[in-house]
């Protein structure tokens, strides 16, 4: 009951904080956007897995080409594409949707800045694990069988803007490590742990350690 209780305490206020400390950049990012490419400023995405197995839009600028998750999964010319993305645990080093503004916005996780707002809904936590899409979590448990329980540990509790694995290895750590990254974190019930993570954070951002 404490850890919850002040767990919610602390992700109200980062996300106020967040929302104040970069305020100039909710005006700025959006006109980049708009200037660098035609679209929506925030990603037109499909919901994501949240607690409980519960659907929710998670909010990110846009840092790809209008409807790049679609043309992936259905256009021809990205076929290639698509069986690398999987068979790389869906993350691509170069992934040619990114637009010149997205590069430098993901390098970064600053397209991740809106996910604030699914904060304070009550969706998201500072800290938790990733949010996968619904299709992700069903064939990365076929490739990665004995990752099943580790996902049913990690869908108890809300996923989070950052966690153990990005502040350990990001974007170069594989599913089934992740997840079990992910799972061991959740059973620590940890205010103290979730400090370190936000704490370790930034310096994840800045270096850009595996981020793609």
């Amino acid at each position: 009951m404490f850890y919850d209780i002040a767990k919610r305490t602390i992700d109200l206020a980062g996300a106020i904080l967040l929302l104040v400390v970069f305020s100039p950049l909710f005006i700025i990012i959006p006109i980049l956007i708009k200037l660098d490419s035609g679209g929506p400023v925030f990603a037109d995405t499909p919901r994501r897995v949240g607690k409980k197995e519960k659907p929710f839009k998670m909010y990110k600028f846009r840092s790809m080409i209008a409807n790049a998750h679609e043309m992936l999964r259905k256009d021809p010319k990205f076929k290639k594409l698509l069986r690398e993305y999987r068979k790389s645990s869906y993350k691509l080093k170069e992934d040619p949707r990114v637009t010149k503004i997205g590069k430098f916005l993901r390098s970064y996780s600053l397209d991740e800045l809106p996910q604030v707002f699914n904060i304070i809904k009550g969706e998201m936590s500072l800290v938790g694990p990733r949010a996968y899409y619904p299709d992700e979590l069903v064939h990365q448990q076929q490739v990665y069988p004995s990752a099943k329980k580790h996902v049913s540990k990690i869908l108890t509790v809300k996923p989070g803007i950052t966690g153990f694995w990005q502040v350990a290895g990001r974007s170069e750590v594989n599913f089934d490590k992740r997840v079990a990254m992910d799972a061991s974190y959740v059973g620590k019930h940890s205010i103290l742990e979730d400090v370190i993570i936000i704490l370790k954070t930034p310096w994840a951002m800045i270096s850009c350690k595996g981020a793609y």
